[in-house]
């Protein structure tokens, strides 16, 4: 830790905590809330292993804070806390994973997760930022386990857009389970944009600067206007 940037370091101390948190609360409050919901074993299967990913990515996440606390000189521990609760950059993020948990439909909470949060603000953080960022900065330790995330939310991303397009083929249901998942997309997209916007700032906060957020963001919309096109679905126009 000692060739890392020490703005970089203040940086990790914030954000990567604060990050954990988001991590943690879709792990137990949303994924392993509705693990027993679905209507098939292998639904119930599938979700079970997205929360158990999420879980080790927190703790991963924990475990990390915990080595940085002890080994890097000045890293506050215990910073992240406030940063959740209470830094304007992450209230929209956190205010989107608290209205997650209180989703009741398993269904409504799966596809809003993977399909429209994950996408639009989970993605851009993980891979447009810190994948992006953390090397300039000669942090070569986040990204490893940053990518270990992204792998899980590949395997998770692909057996949900099965499941979704299966429900919007459907011979009988179909035309009405696309309707019913446009009206998602539209309601969950409009609270993940608000989030994605306000993690903008964090892009301004690293010494060195290789990505700009407006870029991140462009891609992060062309990674759901593809998931939405694999089912049919389309990004509302704002």
């Amino acid at each position: 830790y000692d060739a890392w940037n020490p703005a970089w370091l203040k940086f990790v101390e914030r954000n990567l905590g604060a990050w954990m948190h988001a991590e943690n609360g879709l792990a137990l409050h949303v994924f392993t809330s509705i693990q027993r919901s679905g209507p098939t074993n292998m639904i119930n299967t599938a979700v079970a292993v997205n929360a158990a990913h999420k879980m080790r990515f927190a703790q991963d996440l924990a475990l990390f804070n915990l080595d940085l606390s002890e080994e890097a000189p000045g890293f506050d521990g215990q910073a992240h806390r406030q940063v959740w609760q209470s830094a304007p950059e992450w209230q929209p993020t956190r205010e989107v994973v608290e209205r997650l948990t209180a989703v009741a439909d398993w269904c409504e909470l799966l596809f809003a997760t993977n399909i429209v949060f994950e996408p639009l603000v989970g993605e851009l953080f993980r891979s447009g930022f810190l994948m992006q960022v953390a090397a300039a900065n000669h942090d070569f330790i986040t990204p490893p386990v940053i990518s270990a995330a992204e792998a899980d939310y590949e395997r998770n991303l692909a057996n949900t857009i099965d499941l979704m397009h299966l429900l919007v083929t459907d011979n009988q249901h179909g035309a009405h389970n696309k309707k019913l998942f446009q009206g998602w997309v539209n309601k969950h997209v409009a609270l993940a944009n608000k989030a994605a916007a306000g993690l903008q700032p964090i892009w301004s906060q690293p010494h060195s600067k290789p990505v700009q957020y407006a870029d991140a963001r462009a891609q992060s919309v062309e990674r759901i206007k593809k998931i939405l096109g694999e089912l049919g679905l389309v990004l509302p126009k704002e």
